[in-house]
Parts: C-alpha cells; structure tokens; sequence
C-alpha cells in the first residue's frame, strides 16, 4: 500500500511546492482578478481546441496502428485514446497504461496495445523536438542572448538515433534475453522496424503531432487573448513547445506547479510579467482537465475497469504473450 501510494504523495507534495514557488512574488488579488475576467468566447474557443486536441492525438495514434496492421478501427482508437487522455490528468504513464489495457479488452493483442502506445509516445516527442528544432531561428531573432540553443539540435540528432536503435535491439546478443527489460525491447524493435519501413504511416504520424503540438500552442494563444496578455501566436509557437516537453515527465500531478514556473521564465523573455505568465498557465491546465474529462465519463459507462495490479503489470502480460505466439510460430 505504501508503495502504491508513496509516488503519489509525493507529486502531489511537489506540485504544491512548485505552486507556491510560481506565485510566491505575485499579487494574488491581481492574477485572481485577471482569471476571473477572461472573454468567455476565447475560453469557449480554447475548450473547443482542446477537444480538437483529443481527436488529433486519437488520430496520431491510429496511424501508428495501422502501420502495425492493425484492425482496430478509428472508431475503436478515440474513445480509448480519451480515457487515456482522462487519466493523463494524473500523470502520463498512468494515462499510457490504462490506455493500453483498454485497447487490449477493446480486441487488440495485448503486445501491439503496448507497442502502439510505446511508438506514438515516441514519435510524439519526437515531433516536438523537431517542432522546437526548426523555431529556434525565429526564437534567436525574437531573442538573441537565449541560453541553450544547442540543446534541442542536439536532442532531434539523438531522437532520431535513439528511433533506429530501438529498431535494431532485437540483434541484441540472446544471452542478454534473460533479463525481462531486453526481451520486451526486443518485441518493440520489430514493431518499429515496421513503422518505419511503413513511411506514408511513420512520416503521417509525425506530422500530425507536429500538428497537436501546434494546435497546443494555439490553445495558449487564444487564453492570452482571453486575459488580455500581449503575446504574439508566433512568441506561443516558439515558446510554448519546451513547455510541452517538459510536462513528459511524471514528477508532479497534471503538470501543476512545473508548467507555471516554466512559463514565467519562458514568457519572461518577451515580456510578459510572471504573474501573468503563471495565470497563463494554470488557465491552460484547467483548460486541459476539463477537456479531458469526458474521457472519463466514457470510462464509466464502458463498465469495464481493471484492477490496479493489472495496469501495474501490462508491460509484463504483454512481454509473455509475445513468448507464447513465438513459440506457437
């Protein structure tokens, strides 16, 4: 039990911390006052972006579905996608896991449920890496003296690397299989062998996270219009993306805390004042939570929940399945 719950704890521990370090030198009467008067059209726009959002990310993954012959149609891939999204709210690897059990109980094996969850996430970020690669000039010319330019280059290499090493670890020496890690990227390698010889697929499912990375940054445009900050849609393409990427990582509940202290110093660089850059960001994650769940909603009415042991283990059930249908073959 303490396991279980310890990780939580501390996330959420965390993501309060980093709340008071956000606002800690704001005036809260003021950014309270600035929330409180957003044009209701532009907080309409920005929940119907985000709904767009979902059906973008359902399709990224579909691609990468259909690159892996899968017969699961678009149909079946949205309403498990939005659960997935709904649990995302907590942390992205819980939102993963339910995402693959669901898509396992919706009829697809439990190998390519884990595979195809595994590769969209991985050409997800990779798009935003590149998205962020190929802004920097205009964020040079936005802002010169910008600190760590080299970094996201570096990262497009390295990702890009990293996609064609994974394609090749099943050549990793057998007595290396015994260990349970190796033999689950061994089944990964060939399924991203395929993905990528599949280039109409691979080449697709890059650009429409490319697309959802814009579209998250657009959502951002709209809620500064809304709060009458002066930002440009350029200044939210340049800077929002690092944000995006930053918040891949599970280390505080639905980004809170981390995505606010990252848009003051980010937003900082045009201008914008950090308590506006802080409202910015928390509008945004409510924005986000309340777009996300109708997923669960759908969850409830699917009727068909797992135990937590079985989202703890998927990756585990999936690796011996893969055994089994090799040892059929």
């Amino acid at each position: 039990m303490v396991k279980r719950w310890l990780p939580w704890v501390l996330k959420g521990g965390l993501s309060v911390g980093l709340i008071w370090f956000a606002f800690r030198n704001i005036d809260l009467a003021e950014a309270w006052s600035r929330a409180k008067t957003i044009d209701s059209m532009m907080l309409a726009a920005a929940l119907a972006l985000g709904i767009g959002q979902v059906l973008i990310g359902a399709g990224r993954w579909w691609l990468v579905l259909r690159a892996l012959r899968s017969t699961f149609s678009a149909i079946q891939a949205l309403p498990v996608f939005y659960i997935g999204v709904c649990f995302s709210i907590v942390t992205p690897v819980l939102g993963d896991a339910v995402r693959m059990w669901k898509a396992n109980h919706s009829g697809l094996s439990l190998k390519t449920s884990v595979n195809s969850v595994m590769l969209e996430r991985i050409m997800t970020i990779l798009g935003l890496v590149l998205l962020v690669a190929a802004m920097e000039p205009l964020l040079l010319a936005r802002v010169p003296d910008v600190p760590g330019t080299w970094v996201f280059p570096l990262l497009s290499v390295a990702g890009i690397a990293g996609l064609a090493f994974i394609s090749q670890l099943d050549r990793l020496p057998a007595s290396l299989h015994r260990w349970r890690v190796v033999r689950g990227l061994v089944h990964l390698a060939g399924d991203t062998r395929l993905l990528v010889r599949r280039v109409p697929f691979s080449l697709g499912t890059l650009a429409v996270a490319i697309f959802g990375h814009a579209n998250l940054a657009l959502v951002v445009y709209v809620l500064a219009i809304g709060l009458k900050i002066d930002v440009s849609l350029l200044d939210c393409l340049i800077l929002f993306p690092p944000v995006i990427l930053a918040l891949t990582l599970p280390i505080s509940i639905a980004g809170f805390g981390l995505r606010e202290n990252i848009m003051i110093v980010a937003f900082g660089w045009v201008g914008v004042a950090p308590g506006s850059a802080a409202v910015l960001g928390l509008m945004f994650g409510l924005t986000s939570i309340v777009t996300a769940l109708p997923g669960g909603l759908i969850w409830m009415l699917s009727g068909d929940h797992p135990k937590l042991d079985e989202i703890e283990h998927i990756e585990e059930e999936a690796e011996e399945e893969a055994e089994k249908n090799e040892m059929r073959g």
